[in-house]
């Protein structure tokens, strides 16, 4: 097909060309301590968010010094997004109701640095970065005419209502969740097949579609017990921390390492399972570094009596198997320091101390004859750290940037605004240790906000979408500076999951799947459904599997899921046999958008595949360029042609 007239056109800087010149390179530094989580492959990362402070809103430190990515991305899509049409900015129509807790705090930074916020998002792009943020879909074509013409004062909000009690709101978190809770068949370490991948993916579904709050289901996973993973979801998290190739003791401290990891955003703590973290955490964390490897094997004693059974689904069949979580039958004891082999370094007596008794971060300890586990729910959940991770690392799906990020280095000391760090820093000794959160006030806030709805999801995302600081454009008038994407002064882009861009293409085209994942996965129609990111969706030859993996999906881990962009990203979007059987007249199904558009006059075909595809109208340059291209070539091949460019211009390939 020849698309070089069509390209330079309609698409004009394209989201490959922007995802090829955007492409993120790994160059970290090798440093000393390569075994540790903290200093390797991801020592760049810590060094950032260790180093990372905020002075009246504003970034210091190294990270200072130089343009985010994430500011560099925002004005590139920016400047390649069509001007907005005279009378189509209606921010006016947000909702004062609305107004929150968020407003508050981030308005009056705004207002404090001297800094003017992006203007607001027109409805075009409020309909379509909402319903990709909360559902992973974007807007059919008739959805959003009646919303652009709605002039209801409320008619954001309401719309938000809508997607938060949609069945696509649970594919979309469903899916988060499945990442996040590291929800595979097999890793590196262990296998927990099909049959537990579906049974936990089927139980973090069931508890969002009945809303339940976040603190049960954490509790939920934390103290599951039952004998078979197969049919008890929940217990597939913590067999998640097991491990091979040591003793028990690196099983309970992998646990521990995702207790605090995922639920108090303390990814340190699997540092300080190994040694001490003076000498390690230094520069990273002042929390880290005052924190000593006996305080973190007092938490990992809450795990010190659990059990991890398997059991052969076929006596004769050793290779297949489910699991299961018991406490106190084959362990019976405290944290027992006493091994030489294994993960860690060896866990030797500390003077006359053999066992570690079980100890809270604060200092609680379970009362004689309760259940370990039972009380690490309890302590966890009702810790106010707790709430304020979540409170983060919702705000990173958000917003793209956490308050702290990454979302997962937490530092404890250093969250405190009336409790400010009086300890020198590291990195300029004249100063102390900054305080870590960009707006410290509001993510404590905002904690206790989620505390007050009962640690309700959906209540924490409303406030989120329908805060007028979420509905700022990611157009800004002016000169931007980089330090300003912390005060939260205009949306930052991000380019669609990898499970958004498969959907948006099939749903747009009119021509959805059907793929049969077999007996245990069933058959789904949409790749936000999909129970995990292996196996071959499309029958057996691996080519949507291979088109979803360019787009950075990960593996729930060693691969995390990323959004960076990638070459073969840009060679898919182009020539992939998904996006090219969609786009071709002859393999066109008579209720596919593009049949569909042939049968209408010219104007009407161009405006049925923007407001399908783009969720909005075409630009009036748009339209002359399209209008040319239909009268002058073959009209077939010119529809084809303009449906293909659709899906490699820079707005269907990022949410902005």
């Amino acid at each position: 097909m020849v698309r070089n007239r069509t390209i330079a056109t309609l698409v004009g800087v394209s989201a490959f060309t922007l995802i090829g010149a955007l492409t993120a390179a790994d160059d970290a530094l090798p440093v000393e301590h390569a075994e540790c989580t903290f200093f390797g492959a991801n020592h760049d990362k810590f060094v950032q968010a260790g180093a990372r402070g905020f002075v009246a809103g504003r970034l210091v430190g190294p990270a200072a010094q130089q343009q985010s990515q994430a500011s560099e991305l925002t004005q590139a899509v920016a400047a390649a997004l069509p001007a907005i049409p005279p009378g189509t900015r209606t921010g006016s129509l947000i909702d004062p109701a609305t107004i929150n807790t968020i407003d508050k705090y981030i308005f009056q930074a705004l207002a404090e640095n001297k800094v003017v916020p992006a203007p607001a998002t027109t409805d075009y792009e409020f309909i379509r970065r909402t319903t990709l943020d909360l559902t992973g879909r974007i807007p059919a074509a008739g959805v959003v005419a009646n919303f652009v013409n709605d002039t209801a004062s409320d008619k954001r909000s309401k719309y938000v209502e809508s997607l938060l009690a949609s069945p696509q709101w649970v594919d979309k978190w469903t899916n988060y969740f499945g990442d996040f809770f590291l929800n595979n068949s097999r890793n590196t370490q262990i296998v927990r097949f099909a049959d537990g991948v579906v049974a936990f993916n089927n139980y973090i579904r069931a508890s969002l579609s009945t809303n339940k709050p976040y603190d049960q289901m954490a509790r939920e996973m934390i103290t599951a017990q039952g004998a078979n993973s197969y049919t008890q979801g929940e217990l597939n998290w913590l067999v998640g921390g097991v491990v091979t190739g040591g003793p028990a003791q690196d099983i309970w401290d992998q646990q521990t390492a995702d207790v605090a990891n995922q639920f108090l955003g303390i990814a340190h703590m699997n540092c300080v399972l190994c040694h001490n973290g003076r000498g390690h955490l230094d520069s990273l964390s002042l929390w880290g570094a005052q924190t000593t490897r006996q305080q973190a094997w007092g938490l990992a004693s809450f795990l010190s009596r659990t059990d991890w059974p398997r059991t052969n689904v076929n006596p004769a069949n050793p290779n297949v198997y489910y699991w299961g979580l018991l406490d106190n039958t084959k362990y019976k004891t405290d944290y027992a320091l006493n091994t030489t082999t294994g993960n860690r370094p060896a866990r030797q007596p500390v003077g006359t101390m053999r066992t570690v008794p079980p100890t809270y971060l604060g200092g609680q300890t379970p009362a004689s004859g309760t259940n370990y586990r039972v009380a690490l729910g309890q302590y966890v959940t009702s810790d106010f750290q707790f709430a304020r991770a979540t409170v983060n690392y919702m705000w990173k799906q958000f917003f793209g940037i956490g308050m702290v990020d990454p979302p997962d280095q937490m530092d404890l000391a250093r969250l405190d605004p009336d409790n400010p760090p009086s300890v020198p820093w590291p990195t300029d000794p004249t100063q102390n240790w900054p305080l870590q959160a960009s707006n410290p006030r509001l993510l404590n806030a905002l904690a206790q906000d989620f505390i007050n709805s009962k640690f309700d999801l959906k209540a924490l995302m409303r406030e989120i979408v329908n805060s007028r600081t979420y509905q700022l454009s990611a157009r800004y008038n002016g000169t931007w500076d980089p330090a300003w994407e912390t005060l939260f002064a205009r949306k930052m882009v991000r380019r669609l999951w990898a499970e958004e861009i498969h959907d948006a293409i099939t749903q747009s085209s009119g021509m959805m799947p059907t793929y049969n994942m077999g007996a245990v996965y069933g058959t789904v129609n949409w790749a936000m459904q999909l129970p995990e990111p292996v196996g071959t969706p499309d029958g057996g030859n691996g080519a949507v599997n291979n088109f979803l993996n360019a787009f950075l999906r990960g593996n729930r881990d060693d691969q995390t899921r990323s959004t960076d962009g990638a070459i073969t990203q840009a060679l898919d979007l182009m020539n992939d046999n998904f996006v090219m059987s969609r786009v071709q007249m002859a393999r066109a199904p008579q209720t596919s958008l593009l049949a569909k558009a042939a049968a209408l006059p010219n104007d009407q075909a161009v405006n049925m595949l923007f407001m399908n595809v783009m969720s909005r109208n075409p630009t009036s340059a748009e339209m002359t360029s399209a209008m040319t291209n239909l009268s002058t070539g073959t009209r077939s091949q010119e529809l084809e042609n303009l449906l293909w460019s659709l899906y490699n211009k820079v707005d269907f390939i990022f949410n902005y």
